[in-house]
């Protein structure tokens, strides 16, 4: 499928963005995780684009959108200014991971510019953290700084994905980032968590998680986060681990493209 390439210069940063798709169709917006860049949806978008207009990203701080460090309140803004370029005014939402938690914040921020969302493998932004896990929040920083650089690479990618081939394609954007940037993203990541006793996004949503994702406490939180929308799917994709779009690529599009045409 064809993709138009696009540049937004934005707060010391060139985001790159690529739109494609059916243009007659509403646009959904594909946000890819940390560390990682848009490739990470190249199989997916060819799928939704026969009915969808499309727009995928490199977010700030990956992939072509560097030099410039990774702030969740920046991209959120590079977001709302990319669809006010575009002339967008509502679109649907799909983040992996960072992606999905960019978006929370962007829904918590601007909810008549969402008409529905889909999360895949992203914890939940608005709940009440224990106490280990605040304690386990506090040593990612000195723990990430004294690994060696490919064991931490070596040990994101069998995190994230169970295949050779799904790590191989994950690891060319994982591994041009120095360590610096790298720890940089997945510490920032974690500015997103902030509980909101009683807030519901309240926007038809899909909630998908691979059921051998050890990643932090999203597998524990997201039947948690379900229960607490009114409007709201959780799918468990087998064979899968924090990303089931690259492990399990026909469960999840089958699960995305039944939500797309509910909406």
């Amino acid at each position: 499928m064809e993709l138009t390439g696009n540049t937004l210069e934005r707060a010391g940063c060139c985001i790159h963005y690529w739109t494609g798709g059916n243009q007659a169709g509403p646009l959904v917006v594909f946000t890819h995780g940390a560390t990682i860049d848009h490739h990470e949806w190249d199989a997916t978008l060819p799928l939704v684009g026969e009915k969808f207009r499309i727009l995928t990203w490199d977010v700030r701080g990956h992939g072509l959108s560097r030099p410039g460090p990774f702030s969740l309140q920046e991209a959120e803004a590079d977001l709302l200014a990319i669809l006010d370029q575009l002339q967008v005014r509502q679109a649907i939402f799909l983040g992996h991971s960072m992606g999905g938690n960019l978006h929370q914040e962007f829904v918590f921020h601007h909810p008549q510019r969402v008409q529905a969302m889909a999360f895949l493998d992203c914890t939940w932004n608005f709940q009440q953290l224990t106490r280990m896990e605040k304690f386990g929040l506090s040593l990612a920083g000195p723990i990430f700084k004294v690994y060696p650089y490919n064991l931490l690479v070596d040990q994101s990618l069998a995190a994230t994905a169970i295949s050779k081939e799904s790590q191989d394609l994950l690891r060319t954007s994982m591994g041009s980032l120095s360590k610096a940037e790298f720890i940089q993203i997945m510490l920032a990541t974690s500015s997103c968590l902030h509980y909101e006793p009683g807030y519901q996004i309240n926007k038809p949503l899909l909630l998908m998680v691979g059921d051998q994702d050890a990643t932090g406490n999203i597998r524990k939180v997201m039947p948690i986060w379900a229960s607490h929308e009114p409007d709201c799917r959780l799918e468990i994709i087998p064979n899968a681990r924090h990303a089931p779009n690259l492990d399990n690529p026909e469960h999840f599009h089958r699960l995305l493209l039944e939500f797309l045409t509910t909406l």
